[in-house]
């Protein structure tokens, strides 16, 4: 199975892994898979506005990455017991707008997404690419 293969809790990027195959895992591991497509983004408030469409987060999302952090964890926790996740962040922008240190700032809110998890005995992966 794919997801023996990956850390339970990480972020990394997606390599060799086909988004077909991560959402199949998922499925088979009866994970939450969330997929985002950042095509067409180019700024931050576009990455955070298309992360918080995708993964159906509440009206009130602050678009923030605080605002990221609360949706990732807490919001979810308080949902009851989770069974995993799998997160794809496909095409992250790469230009002046979306540079190296914003998409580590963003980058940086699901690693401790995914320790959150960890404490927890949760799975949290997440995988990204990058345009």
């Amino acid at each position: 199975m794919l997801l023996q293969t990956v850390r339970p809790n990480i972020v990394q990027a997606i390599r060799a892994y086909r988004v077909e195959d991560l959402m199949q895992a998922a499925q088979n591991a009866g994970q939450h898979f969330l997929y985002a497509n950042l095509t067409d983004a180019q700024s931050k408030q576009d990455v955070l506005e298309g992360i918080a469409q995708a993964f159906l987060f509440p009206a009130h999302f602050g678009k923030n990455l605080d605002a990221l952090y609360d949706c990732m964890t807490d919001l979810v926790h308080k949902a009851g017991v989770q069974p995993g996740f799998v997160l794809v962040l496909e095409q992250l922008p790469d230009n002046a707008r979306f540079d190296r240190e914003l998409r580590e700032q963003l980058l940086d809110v699901f690693r401790e997404a995914a320790d959150y998890w960890a404490e927890r005995k949760v799975p949290f992966r997440c995988f990204y690419s990058f345009q």
